[in-house]
């Protein structure tokens, strides 16, 4: 018996398109946060959305429930173009999901407070610059468990590693990001 996940699949192979848009609607946004994340541009984001959507859309034959969930295969598809983006650029601007930390309730309800606002922003800025300072690997795995909120067993999945390797790296970018945090702080002297 086939799983909700295949009878889509099955529905937009056979071009129905109210498949295809439901598809769309249940992941654009989320590969758009991963995208940008990662370019820290909205244009570039939105553009690697639409790149990551099409490729899904020409591969969706190439999907096997038996290998893992159709969310770990989007992701994935979307994960190389992403990383065909960054070889080719050279460059990632900040993976920091600033959509995320936008929508923290950093600052007291009871008066907006402009000082208050400053400093939410020194914060961002300062964890997006720690993020961007870190590996490739490490950068990875945080975004995909400290901000896409991933399973340890999902991310292993999806970056083909063991689930072990996962928690090491999740760990250990956690501690250097601690690190830089605690070394940009003591020299601007910014209070967390």
């Amino acid at each position: 018996m086939l799983s909700g996940e295949e009878r889509l699949v099955e529905r937009c192979l056979s071009g129905d398109d109210a498949a295809w848009e439901q598809i769309v609607g249940s992941y654009a946004k989320r590969i758009y946060n991963l995208s940008y994340r990662y370019t820290n541009r909205r244009d570039e984001a939105e553009d690697l959305t639409q790149e990551i959507l099409i490729r899904v859309y020409q591969n969706l034959k190439s999907f096997r429930a038996d290998a893992g969930s159709f969310q770990n295969w989007l992701l994935k598809v979307g994960r190389n173009l992403i990383i065909d983006h960054y070889r080719q650029t050279r460059r990632f601007q900040q993976s920091a999901g600033s959509e995320e930390l936008e929508e923290m309730n950093l600052k007291d309800e009871r008066a907006p407070n402009p000082l208050r606002n400053v400093e939410r922003d020194e914060a961002a800025r300062f964890l997006r610059d720690g993020l961007q300072a870190l590996s490739p690997e490490l950068k990875e795995a945080i975004i995909l468990r400290d901000m896409e909120g991933m399973p340890y067993l999902e991310i292993a999945e999806l970056l083909g590693i063991p689930e072990g390797t996962v928690k090491s790296r999740i760990n250990r970018g956690r501690i250097e990001l601690a690190k830089l945090l605690s070394k940009r702080k003591a020299q601007t002297g910014w209070r967390m």
